[in-house]
């Protein structure tokens, strides 16, 4: 299968720079996989095709606004840094430009030196790692003088950092936002569990991978990044109770979609755990845990729009993508949304 296959003309005003007013009012796409039917709405709307005994399992990773801008203190060069993950106190692996001349030892000041780091070493695949010090508590610190990551598509400021972040994000570790989830509200939420429908959480941090393009031509031959999840019994439960119950299980986005499918078994069931997955979703795949799915529209020739083509077909999605263009859908990370049912 060829990653030709998943493209499609975007014209560039259609790509979302700012989020909308309000979270639920952005357009919702419905997908019916039964008749292939395309129904246009609103999302606050999307209540109305969830039933009472399905679960809704969302991920509750919270974006650290982990894009600083520093001085080399050396030369007094400005120097960009976006971490990326820590496996130890205080150093990070981070994307730092310019790389050439940001070698180990050199020293860089951020926030007029409420935060400084170090360069200690030069990773293989270009990245650096660097040893923080500071006084206080880093996460308050990244929240004074850090950025939202956004994507390189979105060249508008953000102006309020909240609204690259879920209203149920809890857990800081991800680069990116897991954006289906942007649509939801506290208003919205708690409507849907009035309704009898049950919401779940798993974790997974969203790596900056998820932004690198496909490089190779057969899709079969992509080497899929890897990224870190877990999931609570208590979770767990409530995913597996909705199964023996005869309920729906509805991914909200393609990170709690990755999740599921990394730990279900072949009835569809679920355990508490925690481990990286590399899954790679395309046609083909036959999916044991999800029903449906609540997604943002991806990027062409992106491993997520194979994603959502594995679950709808690639010639339905690319018919519902052409008629998201026609009908002026707002795409990509602040963009409208598709309920996959």
């Amino acid at each position: 299968m060829k990653v030709a296959d998943f493209n499609y003309e975007l014209p560039k005003e259609l790509i979302a720079q700012v989020p909308i007013e309000k979270r639920d009012e952005s357009r919702l796409m419905v997908l019916n996989r039964k008749d292939e039917s395309i129904l246009d709405t609103t999302f606050k709307n999307i209540i109305d095709y969830l039933q009472p005994g399905d679960c809704l399992v969302r991920n509750n990773t919270k974006v650290l606004p982990a894009r600083l801008y520093g001085i080399k203190e050396s030369t007094g060069a400005h120097v960009e840094v976006l971490l990326l993950k820590t496996d130890e106190k205080d150093i990070w692996e981070a994307m730092v430009r310019p790389g050439k001349k940001m070698m180990p030892g050199a020293k860089i000041n951020f926030g007029d030196g409420i935060l400084y780091g170090e360069i200690i070493e030069k990773l293989d695949n270009g990245n650096r790692k660097i040893k923080f010090s500071y006084d206080g508590i880093f996460n308050e610190i990244l929240d004074k003088i850090g950025l939202m990551p956004l994507p390189p598509y979105i060249k508008e400021k953000l102006d309020q950092k909240d609204r690259y972040q879920t209203v149920y994000a809890k857990y800081d570790g991800s680069a990116a936002a897991p954006t289906a989830g942007l649509h939801f509200t506290d208003e919205l939420f708690s409507k849907i569990r009035e309704k009898g429908i049950e919401i779940a959480e798993v974790t997974l941090h969203v790596g900056i991978g998820t932004f690198r393009p496909v490089k190779v031509e057969n899709i079969e031959e992509h080497d899929m990044h890897s990224e870190h999840f877990y999931i609570t019994k208590e979770n767990a439960d409530k995913i597996n109770n909705t199964r023996k119950n005869g309920g729906r299980i509805i991914a909200v986005g393609t990170t709690s979609c990755r999740v599921l499918e990394s730990v279900a078994d072949e009835n569809g069931f679920v355990k508490e755990c925690e481990k990286d997955t590399n899954i790679f979703i395309y046609p083909g795949y036959k999916f044991k845990c999800i029903d449906s799915l609540v997604t943002n529209f991806h990027l062409p020739e992106s491993t997520l729009i194979m994603l959502v083509s594995a679950l709808a077909g690639k010639d339905f999605i690319m018919k519902a993508y052409k008629h998201a263009v026609e009908e002026k859908y707002r795409f990509f990370s602040f963009g409208d949304a598709m309920l996959i049912l």
